[in-house]
């Protein structure tokens, strides 16, 4: 009886990671794309016509597609899921031998590649850090990379649960999925998570209020009492594409 509960409870959480923030995978790819230059339009056009459709028919999921709110000409990133980091390599060789993507690509670079460079980076789910909630469209998400000094990505990530994700929500900043990098040569991996506002104005005077608030400044502190945490972020910003399913 007690294995059988066990069980039924183990494919409980199972579920429910799962089901995170209204996203059913489990692993992730977050490909960056720089375009040619006055290409993406057709790159963006492709997306919309014919790759979401064709990752969709293949098995991958449609996470999120955003373009750089600095750089909108230049860069195109969107995010993948996966059931597991098995099926990655098998799904993605599916979609790239599909006849359908091979004829739309071909069409589409009818008059030169659209794509210059890719960036890919892995990615799990961060310990405790997501929840059920599907947070409200907004104006201007900003993603950022925490890269944490040696031995330290338990103690970022206690502390976004006890007390980070509370204090933006606080000030008005919705929390998006928060996760790990998978490193593949076995390092530290990095947090990346993404926050939301109505538009960037909005997202700066909320991110100042978040970092005087007095509760804030209290739990850094006493996180890093026996030294810090954080060697260095990255924070960029974007705009979902309309046809992302994160917006």
């Amino acid at each position: 009886m007690k294995k059988l509960l066990s069980l039924i409870f183990t494919m409980l959480i199972s579920v429910s990671i799962f089901a995170q923030q209204g996203i059913k995978s489990n692993y992730f790819e977050m490909r960056t794309y720089t375009a040619h230059e006055g290409k993406m339009p057709d790159l963006i056009k492709r997306f919309e016509d014919h790759t979401l459709k064709l990752f969709k028919k293949n098995g991958i999921e449609n996470v999120a597609y955003f373009i750089s709110e600095e750089n909108p000409d230049k860069t195109l990133t969107f995010i993948l899921g996966y059931p597991d980091e098995a099926s990655r390599d098998v799904l993605w060789n599916k979609f790239a031998n599909d006849p359908e993507w091979t004829k739309a690509r071909t069409a589409s670079e009818a008059n030169g590649p659209l794509v210059q460079k890719v960036d890919q980076t892995f990615m799990v789910w961060a310990n405790n850090l997501n929840d059920h909630k599907k947070p409200k469209p907004s104006g201007i998400l900003q993603m950022r990379t925490y890269y944490c000094l040696p031995g330290r990505i338990e103690n970022i990530q206690t502390r976004f649960r006890d007390h980070t994700r509370e204090l933006f929500e606080r000030q008005g900043l919705k929390n998006y999925p928060y996760w790990l990098t998978v490193e593949k040569d076995g390092s530290q991996p990095k947090l990346v998570y993404i926050l939301g506002h109505d538009s960037k104005e909005a997202y700066n005077e909320a991110f100042k209020r978040f970092v005087a608030d007095p509760d804030w400044i209290k739990a850094r502190d006493a996180s890093e009492a026996d030294g810090k945490i954080v060697e260095k972020i990255d924070a960029v910003f974007y705009k979902a594409l309309p046809f992302s399913p994160m917006k």
